[in-house]
């Protein structure tokens, strides 16, 4: 009786739990608060498109740096909205090919660094790809540490360095 008692209990409370949990209300896209429309300005999705100007004139995809943490190829998510403008802009222009030039920091071999750029300019050519890039506007390549944009022995420096940068050339 005793061990009836407690699995009657066990089950009263993960009903109750189950019925007081909040439920997810999703925002209307219309609503302002959305990730693309946040992130961008002056015609991106708000609007509805890109013009070719805004690669400029967008705040979005006037950021064409991706940094990665130490030794990482996984985008951080405060890279997601860049990544889903980026990807809308390249849909919408396919006269664009994009080169994705990834970097990494001086520590490490020369080899090593070399493979972890092209790792990381490929996490980010499958994370436009995955967000409706199409694949054969996209181009990788691996400068290691071989472009550094700071040169001081300093971990504010090395963070700098750890990049996937986006650079658009017109076909």
């Amino acid at each position: 009786m005793n061990t009836s008692l407690r699995l009657a209990i066990a089950a009263l409370l993960c009903v109750t739990a189950v019925g007081c949990a909040k439920k997810a209300v999703k925002q209307p896209p219309s609503s302002g608060g959305g990730t693309d429309s946040s992130s961008t300005a002056g015609g991106g999705t708000e609007s509805g498109g890109y013009t070719r100007d805004s690669l400029n004139t967008d705040s979005c995809l006037r950021q064409r740096v991706i940094y990665f943490d130490l030794d990482r190829t996984e985008i951080k998510s405060e890279f997601q909205a860049q990544i889903a403008c980026h990807s809308k802009f390249i849909r919408q222009f396919p006269d664009f090919a994009v080169t994705l030039e990834g970097n990494a920091d001086e520590r490490g071999s020369r080899e090593y660094n070399l493979g972890l750029g092209e790792r990381r300019g490929n996490a980010v050519q499958s994370a436009l790809s995955s967000a409706g890039a199409p694949g054969n506007q996209l181009n990788v390549v691996s400068y290691g540490e071989e472009r550094p944009t700071c040169k001081d022995h300093s971990e504010d420096c090395w963070s700098k360095n750890r990049r996937v940068e986006i650079v658009y050339t017109k076909n």
